[in-house]
């Protein structure tokens, strides 16, 4: 399938591991030019390079702190005057699993406050920044990557997943009639460099090794494995194109039958 993506501009918040990385790759491999954002210049160079010379497709990596309204905006003005558009915005940004997985009479505020503010209010200022961009253009796609804690009460810090699908779905009211569809994926468990943290963390929690963490997430999975980054960005990918104009304000869980919930 053409996805029709050539020449359009990407900036993917949280580009250089994991997820982000993955959506660069895929985005790139498909004509796209692409900038990816994290806080480390010296990091995002690197990969900008190594993808430029695996596919000979443009990267460029722009450091910006996407809890600072004033970075993320000179991130975009620095991303349209060097690409001269911007067309898609993958927002990836946040501390893995989150900051506040303790319990209640554990769980520190302050974490919950950072949590927030980088992931749902950072989402925010990069969706506000590239908004204007895209609707000169008139053609848009925001990818807002979510989680799954957000269906579920397991873990405090799932609440800024359920803000970011309320913020996914009122951007698709506001940002439509301008030729902009907003949607959330939310991965399940995903081979990237913190998984392996979280089974230490459960293993210590449960008596268990890491190795039977990661056993049991698979088998309580119907797919039973664990997912790989690419599988998350091909779904990015489809929504990101003009392929997916008729899909917009929805939350789609990329996640290998996991979720038991039933969502109409």
């Amino acid at each position: 399938m053409d996805l029709q993506l050539s020449g359009k501009v990407a900036v993917i918040t949280g580009g250089s591991l994991g997820i982000g990385r993955a959506c660069a790759d895929a985005l790139v491999a498909e004509g796209v030019k692409v900038a990816i954002v994290a806080r480390r210049q010296a990091q995002l160079d690197a990969v900008a390079r190594e993808i430029m010379e695996a596919t000979g497709g443009e990267v460029i990596g722009v450091a910006a702190d996407v809890s600072d309204t004033a970075q993320v905006e000179a991130m975009m003005e620095k991303v349209a005057s060097h690409f001269g558009r911007i067309d898609i915005l993958v927002n990836g940004a946040a501390h893995p699993g989150g900051l506040v997985r303790s319990e209640i009479e554990h769980a520190d505020p302050e974490g919950l406050l950072e949590d927030i503010n980088i992931k749902v209010v950072g989402y925010m200022r990069c969706a506000k920044a590239a908004a204007p961009h895209m609707k000169r253009n008139g053609y848009g796609r925001i990818v807002n990557i979510g989680g799954l804690t957000g269906r579920g009460s397991k873990q405090l810090s799932g609440m800024r997943n359920a803000a970011i699908c309320h913020l996914t779905k009122t951007l698709s009211d506001q940002l439509g009639p301008s030729g902009i569809t907003v949607n959330v994926i939310h991965p399940g468990v995903v081979e990237t460099p913190h998984i392996h943290e979280l089974y230490e963390k459960e293993a210590i929690k449960q008596g268990l090794t890491a190795a039977e963490v990661e056993a049991n997430y698979c088998k309580i999975t119907p797919i039973r494995r664990v997912l790989q980054p690419p599988e998350i960005a091909d779904v990015v990918l489809f929504l990101a194109s003009p392929r997916a104009a008729a899909i917009t304000g929805e939350s789609l869980a990329v996640d290998g039958g996991i979720t038991r919930g039933i969502f109409l």
